[in-house]
Protein backbone atom coordinates (compact mmCIF):
# COMPACT_ATOMS: atom_id res chain seq x y z
CA UNK A 1 0.00 0.00 0.00
CA UNK A 2 1.26 3.68 -0.54
CA UNK A 3 1.12 4.81 1.62
CA UNK A 4 0.67 1.73 -0.68
CA UNK A 5 -3.06 0.89 -0.27
CA UNK A 6 -6.54 -0.48 -1.02
CA UNK A 7 -9.56 -1.11 -3.23
CA UNK A 8 -12.72 -0.30 -5.14
CA UNK A 9 -14.57 -2.27 -7.82
CA UNK A 10 -13.88 -5.81 -6.68
CA UNK A 11 -15.26 -5.10 -3.21
CA UNK A 12 -18.43 -3.70 -4.68
CA UNK A 13 -18.82 -6.90 -6.67
CA UNK A 14 -18.22 -9.05 -3.59
CA UNK A 15 -20.89 -7.16 -1.68
CA UNK A 16 -23.34 -7.65 -4.49
CA UNK A 17 -22.90 -11.32 -4.75
CA UNK A 18 -6.92 -14.49 13.38
CA UNK A 19 -8.04 -13.21 16.56
CA UNK A 20 -9.36 -12.23 19.81
CA UNK A 21 -9.35 -15.20 22.17
CA UNK A 22 -11.16 -13.66 25.16
CA UNK A 23 -14.87 -13.12 24.60
CA UNK A 24 -16.06 -11.63 27.87
CA UNK A 25 -15.75 -7.89 27.15
CA UNK A 26 -17.90 -6.73 30.06
CA UNK A 27 -15.94 -8.74 32.62
CA UNK A 28 -12.47 -8.28 31.19
CA UNK A 29 -12.22 -4.79 29.73
CA UNK A 30 -12.46 -2.99 33.04
CA UNK A 31 -9.56 -5.01 34.48
CA UNK A 32 -6.52 -2.92 35.44
CA UNK A 33 -4.10 -2.58 32.58
CA UNK A 34 -0.35 -2.21 32.64
CA UNK A 35 1.04 1.21 31.65
CA UNK A 36 2.20 1.73 28.11
CA UNK A 37 5.79 0.75 27.44
CA UNK A 38 8.23 3.59 26.75
CA UNK A 39 8.77 2.39 23.18
CA UNK A 40 5.04 1.84 22.59
CA UNK A 41 3.35 5.22 23.14
CA UNK A 42 -0.31 5.05 24.10
CA UNK A 43 -1.24 7.98 21.88
CA UNK A 44 -1.05 7.13 18.15
CA UNK A 45 2.08 8.71 16.71
CA UNK A 46 2.10 11.01 13.70
CA UNK A 47 2.71 8.97 10.53
CA UNK A 48 5.92 9.52 8.59
CA UNK A 49 6.02 9.90 4.82
CA UNK A 50 8.77 7.25 4.82
CA UNK A 51 6.37 4.56 6.01
CA UNK A 52 4.77 1.92 3.82
CA UNK A 53 7.76 0.50 1.95
CA UNK A 54 8.70 -2.43 4.19
CA UNK A 55 6.91 -4.90 6.43
CA UNK A 56 7.90 -3.01 9.58
CA UNK A 57 6.75 0.30 8.11
CA UNK A 58 3.43 -1.08 6.93
CA UNK A 59 2.76 -2.59 10.37
CA UNK A 60 3.44 0.77 12.02
CA UNK A 61 1.41 2.64 9.42
CA UNK A 62 -1.59 0.33 9.72
CA UNK A 63 -1.62 0.56 13.52
CA UNK A 64 -1.08 4.33 13.58
CA UNK A 65 -3.62 5.33 10.95
CA UNK A 66 -6.38 2.95 12.02
CA UNK A 67 -6.08 4.03 15.64
CA UNK A 68 -6.20 7.66 14.57
CA UNK A 69 -9.28 6.96 12.46
CA UNK A 70 -11.12 5.49 15.45
CA UNK A 71 -9.90 8.21 17.76
CA UNK A 72 -11.47 10.79 15.45
CA UNK A 73 -14.69 8.74 15.17
CA UNK A 74 -15.02 8.56 18.94
CA UNK A 75 -14.29 12.27 19.30
CA UNK A 76 -16.94 13.15 16.71
CA UNK A 77 -19.44 11.08 18.68
CA UNK A 78 -18.56 12.83 21.95
CA UNK A 79 -16.83 9.74 23.32
CA UNK A 80 -13.34 9.20 24.68
CA UNK A 81 -11.15 6.76 22.76
CA UNK A 82 -8.77 4.63 24.78
CA UNK A 83 -5.52 4.03 22.82
CA UNK A 84 -3.95 0.60 22.87
CA UNK A 85 -1.59 0.14 25.79
CA UNK A 86 0.80 -2.14 23.90
CA UNK A 87 1.40 -3.48 20.40
CA UNK A 88 3.48 -6.61 20.84
CA UNK A 89 5.40 -8.67 18.28
CA UNK A 90 6.20 -12.21 19.44
CA UNK A 91 7.69 -15.42 18.09
CA UNK A 92 5.98 -18.83 18.15
CA UNK A 93 4.91 -19.70 21.68
CA UNK A 94 6.77 -16.75 23.19
CA UNK A 95 3.86 -14.31 23.17
CA UNK A 96 2.10 -12.70 26.11
CA UNK A 97 -0.78 -14.53 27.74
CA UNK A 98 -4.24 -13.04 27.85
CA UNK A 99 -6.32 -13.59 30.95
CA UNK A 100 -4.46 -16.82 31.61
CA UNK A 101 -4.72 -18.05 28.03
CA UNK A 102 -1.33 -18.52 26.34
CA UNK A 103 -0.49 -16.97 22.99
CA UNK A 104 -0.28 -19.47 20.16
CA UNK A 105 1.91 -19.53 17.04
CA UNK A 106 0.65 -18.15 13.73
CA UNK A 107 -1.90 -15.83 15.25
CA UNK A 108 -2.76 -12.25 16.07
CA UNK A 109 -5.12 -11.28 18.87
CA UNK A 110 -6.58 -8.44 20.87
CA UNK A 111 -6.51 -8.90 24.65
CA UNK A 112 -8.96 -6.85 26.71
CA UNK A 113 -6.98 -7.66 29.86
CA UNK A 114 -4.25 -5.08 29.40
CA UNK A 115 -5.91 -3.61 26.28
CA UNK A 116 -3.20 -4.69 23.84
CA UNK A 117 -2.68 -6.39 20.48
CA UNK A 118 -0.06 -9.07 19.92
CA UNK A 119 0.97 -10.86 16.74
CA UNK A 120 3.34 -13.62 15.67
CA UNK A 121 5.82 -11.55 13.68
CA UNK A 122 7.27 -14.35 11.53
CA UNK A 123 3.78 -15.56 10.63
CA UNK A 124 2.51 -12.14 9.61
CA UNK A 125 5.74 -11.37 7.76
CA UNK A 126 5.30 -14.63 5.83
CA UNK A 127 1.77 -13.62 4.80
CA UNK A 128 3.08 -10.20 3.82
CA UNK A 129 5.74 -11.71 1.59
CA UNK A 130 3.44 -14.37 0.13
CA UNK A 131 0.18 -12.47 -0.28
CA UNK A 132 1.29 -8.85 -0.32
CA UNK A 133 0.96 -5.95 2.10
CA UNK A 134 -2.80 -6.46 2.12
CA UNK A 135 -2.16 -9.02 4.88
CA UNK A 136 -1.13 -6.26 7.28
CA UNK A 137 -4.07 -4.05 6.27
CA UNK A 138 -6.51 -6.86 6.98
CA UNK A 139 -5.08 -8.33 10.20
CA UNK A 140 -4.25 -5.17 12.14
CA UNK A 141 -7.49 -3.24 11.40
CA UNK A 142 -9.41 -6.44 12.26
CA UNK A 143 -7.74 -6.74 15.67
CA UNK A 144 -8.22 -3.04 16.35
CA UNK A 145 -11.87 -3.70 15.48
CA UNK A 146 -11.97 -6.06 18.47
CA UNK A 147 -10.55 -3.29 20.63
CA UNK A 148 -13.39 -1.05 19.44
CA UNK A 149 -15.94 -3.74 20.32
CA UNK A 150 -14.44 -3.86 23.80
CA UNK A 151 -14.68 -0.11 24.27
CA UNK A 152 -18.28 -0.11 23.07
CA UNK A 153 -19.04 -3.11 25.34
CA UNK A 154 -20.50 -4.93 22.32
CA UNK A 155 -22.26 -8.20 23.06
CA UNK A 156 -22.72 -11.18 20.77
CA UNK A 157 -24.52 -14.51 20.89
CA UNK A 158 -21.92 -16.21 18.69
CA UNK A 159 -18.20 -15.73 18.17
CA UNK A 160 -18.68 -15.64 14.40
CA UNK A 161 -20.77 -12.47 14.81
CA UNK A 162 -17.93 -10.80 16.68
CA UNK A 163 -15.38 -11.79 14.07
CA UNK A 164 -17.44 -10.71 11.07
CA UNK A 165 -18.16 -7.35 12.65
CA UNK A 166 -14.42 -6.88 13.19
CA UNK A 167 -13.94 -7.59 9.46
CA UNK A 168 -16.62 -5.01 8.70
CA UNK A 169 -14.93 -2.47 10.98
CA UNK A 170 -11.63 -3.15 9.21
CA UNK A 171 -13.15 -2.44 5.81
CA UNK A 172 -14.89 0.67 7.11
CA UNK A 173 -11.72 2.04 8.67
CA UNK A 174 -9.76 1.58 5.44
CA UNK A 175 -12.55 3.24 3.47
CA UNK A 176 -12.44 6.18 5.89
CA UNK A 177 -8.68 6.51 5.53
CA UNK A 178 -8.94 6.54 1.74
CA UNK A 179 -11.76 9.09 1.88
CA UNK A 180 -9.59 11.30 4.11
CA UNK A 181 -6.71 10.84 1.62
CA UNK A 182 -4.48 9.16 4.19
CA UNK A 183 -4.24 6.09 1.98
CA UNK A 184 -4.41 5.82 -1.80
CA UNK A 185 -5.66 2.86 -3.83
CA UNK A 186 -3.30 1.02 -6.17
CA UNK A 187 -3.96 -1.60 -8.81
CA UNK A 188 -3.95 -5.06 -7.29
CA UNK A 189 -4.70 -4.00 -3.72
CA UNK A 190 -8.26 -5.28 -3.95
CA UNK A 191 -7.11 -8.76 -4.97
CA UNK A 192 -4.56 -8.81 -2.13
CA UNK A 193 -7.10 -7.90 0.52
CA UNK A 194 -9.70 -10.36 -0.72
CA UNK A 195 -7.11 -13.14 -1.00
CA UNK A 196 -6.02 -12.58 2.59
CA UNK A 197 -9.62 -12.62 3.80
CA UNK A 198 -10.29 -15.83 1.89
CA UNK A 199 -7.18 -17.48 3.34
CA UNK A 200 -8.33 -16.60 6.86
CA UNK A 201 -11.82 -18.04 6.39
CA UNK A 202 -13.08 -21.16 8.14
CA UNK A 203 -12.88 -24.42 6.16
CA UNK A 204 -16.46 -25.32 7.14
CA UNK A 205 -19.72 -23.51 7.81
CA UNK A 206 -19.80 -24.57 11.47
CA UNK A 207 -20.99 -21.14 12.59
CA UNK A 208 -21.83 -22.39 16.09
CA UNK A 209 -18.22 -23.19 17.02
CA UNK A 210 -16.61 -21.07 19.74
CA UNK A 211 -13.71 -20.28 17.42
CA UNK A 212 -15.73 -19.67 14.24
CA UNK A 213 -14.61 -16.65 12.20
CA UNK A 214 -16.80 -17.07 9.11
CA UNK A 215 -16.32 -18.69 5.72
CA UNK A 216 -14.07 -17.03 3.13
CA UNK A 217 -17.13 -15.58 1.37
CA UNK A 218 -18.64 -14.30 4.63
CA UNK A 219 -15.40 -12.60 5.63
CA UNK A 220 -15.01 -10.97 2.23
CA UNK A 221 -18.63 -9.79 2.24
CA UNK A 222 -18.36 -8.35 5.77
CA UNK A 223 -15.17 -6.48 4.87
CA UNK A 224 -16.78 -5.22 1.67
CA UNK A 225 -19.86 -4.08 3.55
CA UNK A 226 -17.74 -1.89 5.81
CA UNK A 227 -15.66 -0.61 2.91
CA UNK A 228 -18.63 0.31 0.74
CA UNK A 229 -21.04 1.54 3.42
CA UNK A 230 -18.77 2.71 6.27
CA UNK A 231 -18.47 1.52 9.87
CA UNK A 232 -21.99 2.68 10.75
CA UNK A 233 -23.30 -0.20 8.61
CA UNK A 234 -21.42 -2.74 10.74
Amino acid sequence: MTPRTVLTLVLAAVLATSCSSVAFWKDQFSAPSSPAQPDQPAQPAQPSKALGQTFEEDVQLARTLVERYWQQRFQAAGRSYRPLQKFVAYSGTGGPDCGGQPAVPENAFYCPVGHFIAYDEAWMRGLYEEKGDGAVYVIIPHEIGHAIQAQLMSDFSLNVQRELQADCYAGGALQGLIKDQRLEAENGDDEELLANLAAAGDPTEAWWREDAHGTPAQRQQSFAKGFNQGVDAC
